[in-house]
């Protein structure tokens, strides 16, 4: 079992920045790939960017440019710098790990970016 614990959410404006951290504990492994996915309202959840313990990200065409993943495999974090963003961004953000044992989910922070 992998518990996750996200930060960072909030209200800003756009073209305004944010920095969403998620903290992992558990079963974590040597092992895994760890990601960042958002829900807006009336839409279904969608893959932001994600990160392998080996340090490739991938990213959403439509966050390419503007977003930054990273981690931190000795304090077992994952951070998504958001530069630049818009409106559209607005959505319920989730932090992911997916290890050993499966698919584990946070909580989810709030992010909305006002026009």
């Amino acid at each position: 079992q992998v518990q996750l614990v996200e930060s960072g959410g909030g209200l800003v404006q756009a073209g305004g920045s944010l920095r969403l951290s998620c903290a992992a504990s558990g079963s974590i492994g040597s092992i895994n790939v760890m990601g960042w996915y958002r829900q807006a309202p009336g839409k279904q959840r969608e893959l932001v960017a994600t990160i392998t313990s080996g340090g490739r990200a991938n990213y959403a065409d439509s966050v390419k440019g503007r977003f930054t993943i990273s981690r931190d495999n000795a304090k077992n974090t994952v951070d998504l710098q958001m530069n630049s963003l818009k409106p559209e961004d607005t959505a319920v953000y989730y932090c992911n790990h997916v290890g050993p044992l499966g698919r584990s989910w946070g909580q989810g922070t709030q992010v909305t970016v006002s026009s």
